[in-house]
C-alpha cells in the first residue's frame, strides 16, 4: 500500500512491534532499542520489509513482539531520522506514544542514553499524548462535558480509581474524558505491574494485589463509587498463549469472588462489565493461528446486588455511566443519551 500511494517518494526505514516502540509502563529498556533502530539504525539488518516480516514470524515474533528491524542498503541503514526531518506521529491514542516521544524530542530526557538526536525541523502528534508536550497537534482535544466522574464530583460524592500500572491511565486519564487532573473527591490507588517480558509468564498479572486494594476499600465504606480494571484478560490475551490466557481468566474469576464476598458482607453494588473483547477468540478464523487483537463481540454486563431484579439486554456502553448514577441516587444529565440498564 506505501508503494502504491507514495511510490518512490517514501520508504520503510525500520520495523518494531509496539511492545518496544510503544511501551507505557516505563521499561525504558524497550524505547531505547525501537529510539536506537529509528535513529542510529542499530538493529537486526534487513532489505525487504515484507520479507523481514515473515522472517520475523519464523522466529515466532508476531506483529507486537518483533523486535527492531532496520532496512538496510549494503549493510547501512537507509533512512535513519537525521537532522532537518519531520515526525508525525499518527498514533490516535496517547498512553503508547508518550515515552518514545519523550525520547525523540523532549529537552532533558534521561531515562537512558540517547546521544546526539537529530535536530528536527519538527514533530507533530495526531492527538494530544501529554498536556505538557510542546508538539503542535493535528487533532486538539475536544472537552468531554458532564462525564461520569464529573457529575459524581458535583454531587459531592467521592469516588476511588485502582488498576494495576499497564491499565492505570484507562482507570484515570481516559475515564476522565482525556483530563490527567482528578476531580475533587478522587483518589487514586497505583498497584505495580509484574516485571516481566509478556504476560503470558505471569499471567495472574497483578490481580491479586488490586483484589487486596478494592475489597479493603469495599469494607471501609469511604467512596461512594469504585472503578477497577483487571488487566489479565486483555493482556494475556494479546500474547496468544491459550494456557496462560486459561490461567488469566481464571485468576480474574477467583478475584471477582473476593470482591463479591466484601461487596456482600457491605451490600455494595457490583457491576462487572467491558468495553471490548478479545481472549474470547483466541484463533483466527481466517489463518487459524493465534488471534491476539482486540474484539468488537458484544460483552457482558453483570449487576450483582442483593434482591437486584434483571437487567435489560441489548444495552450499549453509553448505559453503563446512567446506570451508575441510577444506582447513587443522582439524576443522569441531558448530555447522557443512555438509559438505565435496570429499566425496561
Amino acid at each position: 500500500d506505501l508503494d502504491r500511494i507514495a511510490g518512490p517518494r517514501a520508504g520503510i526505514g525500520s520495523l518494531t512491534g509496539r511492545y518496544f516502540a510503544m511501551d507505557r509502563d516505563r521499561r525504558w529498556d524497550r524505547t531505547q532499542l525501537a529510539y536506537e533502530a529509528m535513529v542510529r539504525g542499530i538493529g537486526r539488518a534487513e532489505t525487504d520489509p515484507v520479507q523481514a516480516v515473515r522472517d520475523a514470524y519464523s522466529r515466532g515474533e508476531t506483529d507486537e513482539f518483533v523486535r527492531p528491524i532496520v532496512l538496510a542498503r549494503d549493510g547501512i541503514a537507509a533512512a535513519p531520522i537525521r537532522d532537518g526531518d519531520g515526525i508525525f506521529c499518527f498514533n490516535f491514542r496517547s498512553d503508547r506514544m508518550r515515552q518514545i516521544c519523550r525520547a525523540l524530542a523532549i529537552d532533558g530526557f534521561d531515562a537512558f542514553d540517547t546521544g546526539a538526536r537529530p535536530a528536527l525541523s519538527g514533530l507533530v502528534t495526531m492527538t494530544q499524548y501529554d498536556q505538557t508536550f510542546p508538539f503542535p497537534l493535528a487533532f486538539p482535544p475536544f472537552s468531554m462535558a458532564r462525564i461520569v466522574a464529573e457529575v459524581l464530583a458535583d454531587a459531592g460524592r467521592t469516588q476511588l480509581r485502582t488498576a494495576e500500572t499497564e491499565k492505570y491511565p484507562h482507570v484515570t486519564y481516559f475515564f476522565n474524558g482525556g483530563v490527567e487532573t482528578p476531580y475533587r473527591g478522587e483518589e487514586r490507588i497505583l498497584v505495580p505491574s509484574q516485571k516481566v517480558a509478556t504476560y503470558d509468564l505471569a499471567p495472574a498479572m497483578s490481580a491479586d494485589g488490586i483484589t487486596d486494594v478494592l475489597c479493603g476499600a469495599i469494607g471501609i465504606p469511604e467512596h461512594d463509587f469504585i472503578l477497577c480494571n483487571y488487566a489479565n484478560a486483555d493482556m494475556v490475551g494479546h500474547t496468544g498463549v491459550m494456557p496462560a490466557v486459561v490461567e488469566a481468566v481464571e485468576t480474574v474469576d477467583r478475584c471477582l469472588g473476593r470482591v463479591l464476598r466484601a461487596a456482600e458482607a457491605t451490600g455494595a453494588t457490583v457491576l462487572v462489565t467491558a468495553d471490548h473483547g478479545n481472549c474470547e477468540m483466541m484463533v483466527d478464523p481466517d489463518s487459524g493461528g493465534p488471534h491476539t487483537a482486540h474484539t468488537t463481540n458484544p460483552v457482558p454486563l453483570v449487576a450483582v446486588r442483593a434482591g437486584a431484579s434483571g437487567l435489560r439486554s441489548g444495552g450499549a456502553l453509553c448505559d453503563v455511566g446512567p446506570t451508575v448514577l441510577r444506582l447513587l441516587g443522582i439524576t443522569p444529565p441531558p448530555e447522557m443519551t443512555g438509559r438505565d440498564l435496570r429499566e425496561p
